[in-house]
């Protein structure tokens, strides 16, 4: 794993990360961007196999430290996927994965999470980043909740907290943790 923003470590070798929480209270009114021109589908993926989850977790978020999900056990996983309040969606363009979101409505009717979003390292650059975090703000609301939630951290994208922020979340709060490092695959 090569990280595109590793943190300068602490003196103990740990790194500092800042986890940002964010929230929107009210659907966004202003038109969503264009869709983007070459061929495209977004799929619902009724019942992910551990496997597949895997794979759109750790391609999306190899370059950006993303480990949670790594850490925890295929049973695990296989329970937080099979809930019912789990949502899995899976942009392909041109036939192929280009980015998911993870929706999580567990918390209805006060809130449903954005818990994971990403696109694929050979999508980025490509403007789908706000487009589909739009869609996916039309399939939370469309769930009526109170808020939509969020967060980023500092090893995510440099891009991610600015354009949740246009899309109309709002910061409440950050945390700052130190993790360890972590390992080179």
């Amino acid at each position: 794993m090569s990280l595109k923003r590793p943190p300068k470590p602490t003196p103990e070798g740990r790194w500092p990360v800042t986890i940002t929480f964010l929230e929107m209270t009210e659907r966004g009114t202003a038109a969503p961007p264009p869709p983007p021109a070459a061929p495209h589908a977004i799929i619902r993926a009724e019942n992910p196999t551990i496997s597949f989850y895997r794979f759109l977790y750790d391609t999306v978020g190899r370059d950006w430290g993303w480990v949670d999900r790594k850490r925890i056990s295929d049973d695990e996983l296989a329970e937080i996927l099979a809930h019912a309040g789990t949502e899995l969606y899976v942009l392909y363009m041109e036939g192929v994965p280009a980015g998911f979101v993870e929706i999580n409505s567990a918390d209805l009717p006060e809130a449903v999470d954005i818990a994971y979003f990403g696109i694929m390292p050979e999508f980025i650059g490509r403007k789908l980043g706000p487009w589909f975090l739009s869609w996916a703000l039309e399939q939370a609301w469309f769930k009526e909740p109170e808020k939509v939630t969020i967060n980023t951290c500092t090893l995510d994208h440099p891009k991610a907290l600015p354009m949740y922020q246009r899309a109309g979340f709002e910061p409440i709060r950050r945390r700052e943790v130190e993790i360890e490092p972590i390992e080179e695959a």
